[in-house]
């Protein structure tokens, strides 16, 4: 073998080995690539969880707690006040009749003019006419209770109590004017309209005050 021979095959020799080494740097590179690929997925990834509970801490931060016994102590003072006050309340009415307080509430709701100068109380008993100035009228089927302010324009209000805080309201006038020339049976047919259609209202407690001033002016007839 001659001398360009040898040198010939040396080189082919250094090329192949540079080729092999080339190839291993490049899958060592190619390796260390999808390896930091796979670090920086993971980082991400930790990364998201990590916001994603966060996200919950938020949300379990913003449920609704239980109350505290600080709280629970003010809800207690308060119910107290009010109950104190519903006393002090109850206090001022003490000395006058459940009767008497129910026909001022019942005014001072249902009355046209509430400030009257006398508040006149009426009993009808059942079996009474509707309109007593007319035999054909029908009766009430109970008894009932009448109140006026003494004139026309104060109005008036008939209705019976069901002792619940509830009264029966009947649409009766205070005064009735008949007309000689009026149909038979109508009045009957009127007046018993009136007594099919009751009311039912809830009376309200009213302010303290101005129910005493009312129970001040009764008048019972």
């Amino acid at each position: 073998m001659n001398k360009f021979t040898k040198m010939f095959i040396c080189n082919i020799t250094l090329l192949m080995l540079f080729g092999c080494t080339s190839g291993m740097n490049e899958e060592s590179n190619t390796d260390s690539s999808v390896k930091d690929s796979a670090l920086q997925y993971e980082e991400e990834i930790d990364d998201n969880t990590e916001d994603i509970n966060l996200q919950g801490t938020e949300v379990n931060e913003s449920a609704p707690t239980t109350k505290t016994e600080e709280d629970m102590n003010s809800d207690s003072g308060k119910e107290s006040s009010e109950e104190t006050e519903s006393d002090e309340q109850n206090e001022e009415l003490s000395s006058y009749s459940s009767e008497e307080i129910e026909y001022a509430r019942v005014w001072l709701q249902l009355g046209m003019i509430k400030d009257v100068e006398g508040l006149y109380v009426r009993h009808i008993q059942a079996g009474e006419l509707v309109n007593p100035n007319d035999d054909t009228s029908v009766k009430y089927p109970e008894d009932v209770i009448q109140l006026s302010g003494g004139r026309l324009v104060a109005g008036s209000v008939t209705y019976s109590s069901n002792g619940d805080g509830t009264i029966n309201v009947y649409s009766v006038p205070l005064r009735w004017d008949s007309s000689p020339d009026l149909e038979e049976g109508v009045m009957r047919e009127v007046t018993e309209d009136m007594i099919n259609n009751l009311k039912l209202v809830y009376v309200d407690t009213g302010d303290n005050k101005e129910i005493i001033n009312l129970i001040d002016v009764i008048i019972i007839q």
